[in-house]
């Protein structure tokens, strides 16, 4: 939507219709010929186009319309709405009993792989919790002795930017712990 409607015929329409702006206005606006837009008045063109409320769409305000209907020398200018979208929380996802077992082969996979990892980053990754993170970190998980390391993506619990982003922030917090520990043995020597 680069500084045109959307359905531009269909909104020229509409503002042929309700509006008094001028066939010129329309016709920039709309990207249109001026004589295509008159022909949408005179009902040659456009026959059977539904006409298209561009204020519904968020494309036109009231206000612009009237300024431009006052003004015909005035530009038509087209409401451009800053979107923010923000990632929605990842909703907790059934895993079929058949893939149950994979969590804990992935929890060791991470634990092996990623020890920087916190228990509850690991926990979040995979969908299991805390607790059975750390009891198979120091081994005394009740299934221990057949757990087998299985790459979690492969397993398709995560994803590799998952583990990307998890590792980073890991690695932030114990740069962020080693400062502070740093900072305090520096106030100890004073």
């Amino acid at each position: 939507m680069i500084d045109k409607p959307f359905m531009p015929k269909a909104t020229a329409v509409w503002l042929v219709e309700n509006t008094k702006i001028s066939f010129k206005q329309i016709a920039d606006f709309c990207d249109l010929h001026e004589l295509e837009v008159k022909g949408i008045a005179d009902g040659d063109v456009a026959k059977g186009i539904k006409a298209y409320n561009p204020i519904l769409a968020g494309q036109l305000t009231r206000e612009e319309i009237e300024e431009c209907s006052k003004d015909s020398n005035k530009a038509i200018e087209l409401n451009k709405k800053n979107l923010d979208i923000k990632s929605q929380k990842k909703k907790p996802r059934y895993i079929p009993l058949s893939k149950r077992q994979d969590r804990p082969d992935a929890v060791t996979w991470l634990i092996k792989n990623y020890p920087q990892l916190s228990d509850g980053q690991i926990g979040k990754l995979i969908g299991s919790t805390k607790n059975t993170v750390s009891l198979i970190r120091n081994k005394s998980y009740w299934n221990s002795s057949n757990l087998v390391s299985k790459d979690p993506v492969v397993s398709n619990l995560c994803t590799q930017v998952e583990i990307k982003k998890a590792v980073e922030k890991a690695e932030r917090r114990i740069a962020k712990k080693k400062k502070e520990q740093e900072k305090q043995s520096q106030e100890v020597k004073s």
